[in-house]
């Protein structure tokens, strides 16, 4: 730049001013001197703080020179000072707050930073220090909550309330004393007074109400009347029978128990509003407050998850040959005749020669016969020569159960999936002296065949869980006359797993395997002709079971939520997949019902259309 700058002065200028007042002119100029590597620059003051001015927490540049300095704010928000400061900086130059270290950062004329420096000085002070106010007779929390609501933040203006009339009242159970926290002399004067007011001695006798959030009223009671016996027992020890004290427990069970300690106080609970009613003196109701507090908590739940798989396979197979051969001799009345029946095979030749077993078994059966032949005693029965039996059967199953519980920590819980069987245990006929039955009866016992799970989590602090299992998996194998035949499998352990791991629980692994051979003597043992007078059998079976565990420790509402949804989504999913294909030859039963979105509310079902005359029409008989 150039230019001409006259300065005009009424009386003679030091020689060290001259600089300070070239400086000061350009600045009525809006220009300003920067200074670097000995070479002085004359530039606009609004592109100063973009070269290299003098910067730093402290600066030795005085007058009007541009620097950047550093303030670090220990006590107030940088952030909330910089509508504060900002008025105080001139226009082309900067004021920044920077959270991470709470520090301010302003470029401005080195006089201005000057004084920016003493007015941060004075606003960041700290806060009003932390008085300790012991209560004597009354409980502290209690105190505490009253005071807050006449003169707390709550009482005032809000968030836009002056800093120095706010006030903060806080609780200490352990040595029921208040902790006040303001920075106005006024306020702490009212809360000292309040606290005299109210920080009587209390009447014998006074009746308080609890009211418990999460805590079971009548559990809790029980533990603090046994608390209260306890410290009755022993503050009595020493004292005669005749001394009046003592106490009185009700039992364990009794809802609307209490227990009388020797200053006349009584705890009992009120199980429709879930709260305790606590009639004792002073100190003992400030104990009991403290152990209410800490019980009156939200009990962690345990999730559970548990896996069964079982998978089987079963291979038969039978192969025999049975004959007979008879004959009556020509004008005799004698049958001779001769053969093999073998007890494994079914059907025996006898058996299905005679009619009381089916003809043809499961399998390829290959029959050679004549006609029919009447045995002396037994009556006409099919003259069977020869029959062959081939089988050959397979079978495999895969059986994978997930069934899922959510129970409260310490708490048992139990699913049951399963039929409702009778099972015959006993019967009874009277026939009353003659040979018809009368009065028959039976008497039948119902079991549950299918899965059962329970459980009963216990969660340590190191975030283990202790489970306490009990599970049963029952089918039903056969019906009988006698009543059905069931096959289970049960487990009952107690084991330690860590929160969200995966434990197997035990299994079984079972391979069987059986041979048969029914044969005639001698003939059943020659090399391929023994076949003829042999019946053999072979089966094989493999079982594997293995039963699977996972616990998971829900905390809060947030880890409810999560798997709640995810298992809401299975079951949504695996309803909107695509169903059976209609059969337009079957009526339609309209669509089938199906879970709402979980955002979505679940629309109320609509009433049932009223049933519609049946039409009728009539012809005119010509």
């Amino acid at each position: 730049m150039r230019g001409t700058l006259n300065i005009t002065t009424q009386q003679p200028v030091p020689k060290e001013l001259t600089y300070q007042i070239l400086l000061s002119a350009l600045r009525m100029q809006g220009y300003t001197a920067v200074e670097s590597n000995g070479v002085v620059k004359i530039l606009p003051e609004v592109d100063a703080k973009l070269h290299a001015v003098p910067s730093g927490r402290k600066t030795a540049a005085t007058g009007d020179r541009i620097v950047t300095q550093v303030f670090q704010v220990r006590h107030e928000s940088a952030a909330q000072l910089v509508p504060v400061i900002r008025p105080l900086v001139s226009p082309n130059n900067t004021v920044t707050a920077y959270p991470g270290n709470n520090t301010l950062v302003v470029t401005d004329y080195a006089e201005n930073v000057v004084r920016i420096g003493q007015v941060l000085a004075s606003i960041d002070v700290p806060q009003g220090d932390i008085r300790v106010i012991p209560v004597q007779n009354a409980s502290a929390i209690d105190l505490a909550t009253t005071i807050n609501r006449l003169v707390g933040d709550s009482a005032g203006a809000g968030a836009g309330q002056d800093a120095s009339q706010r006030i903060s009242v806080q609780a200490d159970s352990r040595t029921n004393s208040l902790l006040v926290r303001s920075d106005n002399p006024s306020k702490l004067a009212t809360v000292r007074q309040l606290v005299n007011t109210l920080d009587q001695p209390g009447a014998a006798g006074n009746i308080r109400v609890v009211f418990l959030k999460n805590a079971e009223a009548t559990k809790v009671a029980q533990t603090l009347r046994a608390i209260v016996s306890g410290d009755t027992s022993s503050s009595n020890a020493g004292a005669s029978p005749n001394a009046g004290g003592g106490a009185n427990n009700a039992p364990a069970g009794n809802t609307g128990g209490s227990v009388t300690a020797s200053g006349g106080g009584m705890i009992q609970a009120d199980a429709t509003t879930n709260t305790l009613i606590i009639t004792a003196p002073e100190p003992v109701y400030n104990n009991l407050r403290k152990v209410i507090d800490q019980l009156d908590r939200r009990r962690a739940q345990v999730y559970v998850e548990a896996l069964i798989a079982e998978m089987s396979s079963e291979n038969a197979a039978e192969f025999g040959v049975q004959w007979f051969a008879g004959e009556k001799p020509n004008g005799s009345s004698t049958y001779v005749g001769g053969g093999t029946n073998f007890t494994g095979a079914t059907p025996s030749l006898i058996g299905a020669a005679s009619g009381k077993e089916t003809l043809l078994g499961a399998g390829l059966n290959v029959l050679v016969g004549s006609g029919s032949v009447n045995i002396p005693g037994i009556g006409d029965i099919l003259n069977l020569q020869v029959l062959a039996r081939f089988l050959e059967s397979q079978s495999k199953a895969n059986i994978l159960s997930t069934p899922t519980l959510l129970t409260l920590d310490n708490e048992e819980a139990k699913i049951v999936v399963a039929e409702n069987l009778p099972f015959l245990t006993g019967q009874y006929t009277n026939t009353g002296g003659g040979t018809t039955p009368s009065n028959p009866f039976q008497t039948i016992e119902r079991k549950d065949v299918g899965l059962t799970l329970k459980i009963k989590p216990q969660i340590s602090e190191g975030g283990a869980i202790r489970l306490l299992i009990s599970e049963e998996n029952s089918t039903v194998k056969s019906n009988t006359a006698a009543g059905p035949t069931t096959k289970k499998r049960s487990i009952d352990t107690n084991v330690i797993v860590d929160d969200g791991s995966i434990i197997a629980l035990g299994g079984l692994i079972q391979d069987e395997s059986q041979d048969g051979a029914d044969k005639v003597p001698f003939l059943g043992n020659i090399p391929f002709v023994g076949s003829l007078f042999r019946y053999d059998t072979r089966s094989r079976k493999k079982t594997n079971l293995v039963v699977f565990l996972r616990p998971k420790i829900v905390r809060g509402d947030a880890d409810t939520k999560g798997f709640t949804n995810e298992r809401y989504d299975d079951i949504l999913g695996l309803q909107r997949q695509p169903g059976t294909t209609r059969n337009y030859l079957m009526p339609d039963n309209g669509a089938e019902p199906q879970l709402p979105n979980r955002d979505t509310p679940a629309a109320t079902p609509a009433p049932p259309k009223a049933a519609q005359p049946a039409a009728t029409e009539s012809a005119a008989k010509p």
